[in-house]
């Protein structure tokens, strides 16, 4: 299966509910992952802690779009306090690199004195995101990157934003598990709808106004 596994099957795999993985870096091949319970997080109930709306709002950090896609798969698959292993293996590097050179997965930076400090990525289809990984190698940089990802989302008119587990990291922001079943209705829903992850134009102030709005 590994040597036939491409692009438009990985693509098949998003639409039908489960998402691929490796065992370590130094995997040579994925495997396949359908959860009996998925880790979602509803756009218009995303708690957002006072704190961090306050760096949100200090433009800490300079927060870009698709600007370094690979060099973000790259820092998400380092090893990490609390993650010496990893699941993203070359094969899923080369796969996720092929979806964003078609405009299918994104990346969300922060930067820092010109430093890549923090960010996310995922798959796009419709008017599903399917975040798949996200690092940070200073204060809160990953979060900011969460903030500025879901108020792109609800302004592009996005219906799931799939974080696939549910983590204690991920439960301060509203994260829910839901069940399987509950789940493929919610993404056949939001695979039909139109939806644009270029529409927000950026800016803090503009994305705690549209996370305020949505809530």
């Amino acid at each position: 299966m590994q040597d036939a596994f491409t692009l438009e099957d990985l693509i098949a795999c998003y639409r039908r509910g489960v998402f691929p993985m490796a065992d370590s870096r130094e995997d040579e091949g994925v495997f396949l992952i359908d959860p009996q319970r998925r880790g979602v997080l509803p756009l218009d109930r995303f708690r957002l802690p006072a704190r961090l709306a306050r760096t949100v709002r200090s433009d800490r950090y300079e927060v870009r779009i698709d600007t370094a896609f690979a060099q973000v798969v790259d820092l998400c698959a380092q090893s990490a306090p609390g993650r010496e292993d990893t699941w993203i293996n070359p094969v899923i590097e080369d796969l996720y690199g092929q979806l964003h050179r078609r405009g299918q997965a994104h990346s969300i930076e922060c930067w820092q004195d010109g430093a890549l400090v923090g960010g996310l990525y995922g798959v796009s289809l419709g008017g599903a995101f399917f975040g798949e990984s996200m690092f940070s190698r200073a204060r809160d940089a990953s979060k900011v990157a969460l903030v500025h990802l879901v108020a792109r989302l609800i302004v592009g008119g996005y219906r799931l934003l799939d974080c696939q587990f549910v983590t204690d990291h991920l439960k301060q922001f509203g994260v829910v598990e839901i069940p399987r079943a509950e789940y493929h209705r919610r993404l056949a829903v939001a695979l039909e709808a139109q939806a644009d992850f270029h529409r927000f134009e950026g800016g803090a102030q503009p994305a705690l106004q549209a996370i305020s709005q949505a809530s």
